[in-house]
């Protein structure tokens, strides 16, 4: 095992033990949200919208004092992204050799309601400048190839059934029902849960698995290939043209064509 390997897998298994130890930092006793809503000076307590992207901010800032904590342990300055477009969310730099550096990104989604086994599904970063092109500075902290390793530290959550128009006093605190509840908080490489479309429709963004599972667990479309398949794929995700059935002219964003176009036999799974 190479030493930037070693090192890769140390950050790795720092980032899944303090993931597992923050559930019990977000959570009431009854495994609602710790966080009810917004206090203004008049002592009223508003209820925090439901918007994903809302949840999502509010939890990192939720989060913000425990990442502080984990980097100064393991000898890590905190970069954050100078935009709010920029990948990732935090840059881990080490104090001591600045060309250890690791990129962590907040994921946050829900659970489907009809399917608890599956969750709405992430966006992983972009395929677009700074993915092919890995030592260009648009719309990244640092140059993708200055990083050890690409992470996402993820939130998977339940929505729950509370009055988002309703206006609470404070000392009512402990009867407002959080927003959201039953965390499950995890830390994987980014490749290990992605899937082989795109995550979202007008941006060049790569999509995730869905099934809760498989993304606890790392076991993404690319598991049985490894990094390297990753980084072909979505680097050339909808850039090569082959011939389909008919003889027409396709574009190719499936995994199993892009095995084929390779020379390559898929394993079990993949694509699926």
């Amino acid at each position: 095992m190479t030493n930037i390997q070693s090192i890769r897998n140390d950050f790795k298994r720092h980032l899944a033990t303090f993931a597992d130890s923050l559930v019990r930092y977000v959570s009431t006793d009854d495994e609602q949200w710790a966080v009810k809503g917004f206090i203004d000076i008049f002592r009223n307590v508003y209820t925090i919208s439901g918007d994903t992207k809302i949840v999502s901010k509010i939890l990192e800032i939720h989060l913000f004092p425990k990442i502080l904590e984990f980097a100064d342990k393991h000898c890590f300055a905190v970069v954050l992204a100078e935009h709010q477009n920029y990948y990732p969310d935090v840059s881990f730099v080490h104090k001591d050799n600045s060309q250890i550096k690791f990129a962590v990104d907040f994921k946050t989604t829900y659970r489907l309601p009809d399917k608890p086994h599956l969750c709405n599904g992430f966006t992983l970063g972009s395929h677009g400048e700074y993915f092919v092109n890995r030592t260009s500075r648009k719309n990244i902290q640092f140059p993708y190839s200055e990083y050890l390793g690409h992470f996402c530290l993820g939130i998977i959550y339940s929505r729950l059934d509370t009055d988002e128009t309703r206006t609470y006093r404070l000392d009512e605190l402990q009867a407002i029902t959080s927003v959201i509840g039953n965390f499950q908080f995890f830390a994987v490489e980014k490749w290990e849960i992605a899937g082989d479309t795109s995550g979202s429709g007008n941006t060049a963004n790569i999509g995730s698995i869905k099934v809760i599972n498989d993304i606890i667990q790392g076991n993404g479309v690319f598991k049985a290939l490894g990094e390297e398949w990753f980084d072909d794929y979505w680097r050339n995700y909808g850039k090569i043209t082959i011939l389909d059935e008919k003889g027409q002219v396709k574009k190719i964003r499936s995994l199993r064509d892009f095995l084929v176009y390779r020379g390559f036999n898929s394993p079990q799974g993949a694509g699926q």
